[in-house]
């Protein structure tokens, strides 16, 4: 019975020692600091070197960093006790200028099970080229985008606003007179011959009154120059076109039309896939003139909207059909529809639907 006690004893003993022996780090450094690093110069890389101060084999089960920018690799095999293992980060500093600290979480068996350890330093920008600064290439020519964004223009009068354009050849690049655009769309040329590696402008007026059109708009422009290839470059100009109302007094404003909708948001809820829904948004011109409704705008093609008529005289009642189409598209939807009205205390209104696209039965 003794001897029983003695072997339960020193089993519980052993198995006591077993679970107190634990592979343990040390590293020869936890931070490890760049400095200063050059941009166009790529990646760099530092090693971080550990031992193995624990009783039993170390095993690194993964590192995790802090960024996509953080690659790191390490040490695959076991490390037995009193031997060395390594964890790499390899940091990119391409389009992240200035400084930076990343951590990279280590989970092993060692104690603790997780370790964390840290890269810094500062990145200096390099120098922009042409291609950094005109993405978009025709030819010879480097535009900043395929699309000049004339922004916000309104129904008041012309706006002009220019956008630049680089040679990024050695020969000189003229303009031609030559331009394919619509009528409210002039454009001009500063200057007409483009000297090698220099910048000019392309000078866009848009006269949002003659569009005839409201809220997002774009066309397509081309330009040519004398270049023996790609001499024709195509280009979009765009805009959002708002109509314009003079200041009015508060009087002006009492007398002028109102277009009041009851609801603005519909939530549809869940819906099929590949099915179509309606709802109709009703309004009542609250104001005392006759109300009139510019346009009316979805902003995606899979929403359709009907209007049966545009004046609505005081007080009388209107609705917007809409309908949504849900073919192609899954999970949570937000569109919207954009109405353009003579109202000039709210002459842009934004009725919005909503949907959850799945598979029901």
């Amino acid at each position: 019975m003794k001897s029983g006690v003695f072997l339960s004893l020193a089993f519980l003993f052993v198995f006591e020692s077993l679970l107190a022996q634990k592979a343990k780090f040390d590293f020869e450094e936890e931070t490890f600091d760049f400095g200063s690093i050059k941009e166009e110069n790529g990646s760099v890389s530092h090693k971080f070197v550990f031992s193995n101060v624990g009783d039993t084999p170390l095993i690194i089960q993964g590192v995790r960093a802090s960024c996509g920018c953080t690659t790191p690799a390490w040490t695959k095999e076991p490390v037995p006790p009193g031997e060395q293992g390594f964890i790499t980060a390899k940091y990119n500093p391409k389009n992240r200028p200035g400084s930076f600290r990343k951590s990279l979480t280590v989970t092993s068996n060692a104690d603790p099970a997780s370790k964390v350890i840290y890269i810094k330093g500062m990145v200096e920008t390099r120098p922009r080229t042409a291609a950094d600064m005109y993405r978009y290439k025709i030819g010879d020519l480097r535009f900043r985008y395929q699309s000049m964004n004339m922004g916000k223009v309104t129904t008041e009068k012309p706006f002009t606003r220019s956008f630049d354009v680089y040679n990024d050849s050695e020969n000189e690049v003229a303009f031609k007179d030559q331009v394919y655009k619509p009528e409210h769309i002039s454009i001009s040329f500063q200057p007409n011959v483009l000297a090698p590696k220099t910048k000019g402008k392309l000078v866009v007026t848009y006269n949002g009154e003659m569009k005839n059109d409201f809220g997002y708009v774009s066309d397509a422009v081309k330009i040519y120059t004398d270049e023996e290839k790609e001499a024709e470059k195509s280009l979009r100009v765009i805009a959002t076109i708002e109509e314009y109302f003079p200041p009015m007094t508060q009087e002006q404003l009492a007398q002028a039309p109102r277009m009041k909708f009851e609801e603005m948001v519909h939530d549809f809820g869940s819906m099929k896939k590949n099915a179509t829904v309606h709802t109709k948004f009703t309004f009542t011109n609250t104001g005392k003139s006759p109300l009139n409704i510019r346009a009316v705008k979805p902003n995606c093609g899979c929403t359709v909207s009907k209007l049966d008529k545009y004046d609505f005289a005081p007080g009388e009642s209107g609705s917007i059909e809409v309908e949504f189409n849900s073919t192609g598209r899954r999970g949570n939807q937000q569109k919207s529809i954009v109405i353009f009205s003579n109202d000039p205390s709210a002459p842009t209104q934004r009725l919005i639907i909503k949907a959850k696209v799945a598979n029901l039965s």
